[in-house]
């Protein structure tokens, strides 16, 4: 038996009361928020933004920006991003070239159209897949859309909101039917939505060992205790 998804906004309050309003600063624009997604790898979130502001010094945050830099200048800021900094140089060049080539520099135009459209262009960039399509379209105001990451995914998952497919992509559209009912609140709530779940999933709903006994949706949750 799934929760009704009715359920979902006295959840998000309650959570909103544990960890207060999300005051994180998302980018703005889709390149911008391309290049978050790239800064990176497997670093918490203050790391990332340090390395996404140094990207920001040094290029603009354009494409021009990006391919006017030396290649070793490049390299050298994305040594201090994590792992595979050479394979992460690679892809700021092909978002660049991509932006240049492929949107005649204007990437922000052709989201604006259909959304299926929209989509399929911002799958084209290195690290974005359908979810991170998804966020980006609602963050950027354009479509209000369930988009979740796997935190988000994870604690409504406990919650009963779905059932676990055969694969992440069938868990995901899963869980996007599911909420469709609250979808309807529009873009603000699901902002809220992403940004207060997975917070939760990072902080207390963890993929391992959660706590279960700070939790304050524990007595809402299938889950809970196992």
């Amino acid at each position: 038996m799934t929760t009704p998804a009715a359920t979902l906004p006295k959840h998000l309050d309650r959570l909103e009361r544990l960890y207060g309003p999300i005051r994180r600063q998302p980018p703005r624009t889709a390149l911008e928020w391309i290049l978050w997604e790239n800064a990176a790898y497997l670093l918490p979130d203050e790391k990332r933004l340090r390395q996404y502001r140094e990207l920001a010094r040094r290029t603009g945050l354009t494409a021009e920006g990006i391919e006017a830099l030396p290649p070793g200048e490049l390299l050298e800021w994305a040594r201090s991003g994590g792992m595979q900094p050479g394979a992460r140089v690679e892809k700021l060049l092909a978002i660049a070239a991509l932006v240049r080539e492929r949107f005649d520099g204007d990437l922000e135009a052709t989201l604006d159209g259909p959304l299926p459209k929209a989509r399929a262009a911002l799958k084209r960039f290195p690290g974005i897949g359908a979810p991170g399509a998804d966020k980006i379209l609602l963050f950027t105001g354009r479509h209000a859309l369930v988009a979740l990451e796997s935190n988000g995914v994870r604690v409504l998952l406990r919650l009963g909101y779905a059932r676990e497919g055969k694969g992440y992509s069938a868990t995901y559209r899963a869980l996007q039917e599911a909420l469709a009912p609250p979808a309807g609140r529009g873009v603000d709530f699901l902002r809220r939505a992403h940004e207060l779940l997975r917070r939760h999933g990072q902080e207390l709903c963890k993929n391992s060992a959660p706590r279960c006994e700070s939790c304050p949706l524990a007595d809402r949750c299938p889950a809970a205790g196992r």
